[in-house]
């Protein structure tokens, strides 16, 4: 139990530690490559769901974010009784990893509304203001990640993959990957055991 929550606690920092960084320190749509041309850090905030989809305005936003909140109390407890009955596995790795993800994004939404200042294009953002820029449960999620891989000019030479995402992103992501392929092997496991 000790290194799954380790493991979440970890994720959680990283994640937080970087938005925090591009928040005080970029404007939105401001940019610099990383990993060469491959990878870019380009600064901008969701407003709602994945991929700046919005659901139903303030109310809305608000509905999603206590939804969220259910979810990741749910997730923790499937997690903590997964761990109760047996070792960390490659299970209950991705399952902490979405854990993780899904509460980094969670305190973007619940608290940096009333932690910062509202970023824009001309002004950096500054913690602690004496007032932030939305009520809480209503902050943005800070997206900075953006894979600058183009399709060949004779397919159009569009983005590949143009969603702008986070590092908790990129964790819950690789979490349901760890997830897929523990069920696909135990699958696998099962089906030998049932023919021997």
């Amino acid at each position: 139990m000790k290194k799954t929550l380790g493991l979440i606690v970890g994720l959680i920092l990283f994640d937080q530690l970087i938005k925090i960084w591009v928040k005080t320190t970029m404007l939105i749509g401001e940019g610099f490559p990383l990993l060469g041309n491959l990878l870019e850090i380009y600064f901008i905030e969701n407003n709602g769901m994945a991929w700046g989809m919005e659901f139903g305005g303030e109310a809305g936003k608000i509905a999603l974010t206590l939804f969220r909140l259910l979810a990741v109390g749910g997730i923790f407890y499937l997690l903590y009784d997964m761990l109760k009955k047996g070792p960390m596995n490659l299970m209950s790795v991705g399952l902490a990893m979405v854990f993780a993800g899904a509460v980094g994004n969670i305190i973007d939404s619940v608290l940096y509304g009333q932690l910062f200042s509202e970023s824009s294009r001309f002004f950096v953002a500054t913690a602690f203001p004496e007032m932030g820029y939305a009520p809480w449960l209503q902050g943005k999620v800070v997206d900075m990640f953006l894979f600058n891989v183009r399709w060949p000019e004779s397919m159009g030479g569009q983005l590949i993959f143009p969603p702008i995402w986070n590092f908790a992103d990129a964790c819950i992501s690789v979490g349901v990957g760890c997830m897929l392929v523990f069920s696909f092997f135990k699958k696998k496991e099962s089906r030998a055991v049932g023919k021997a």
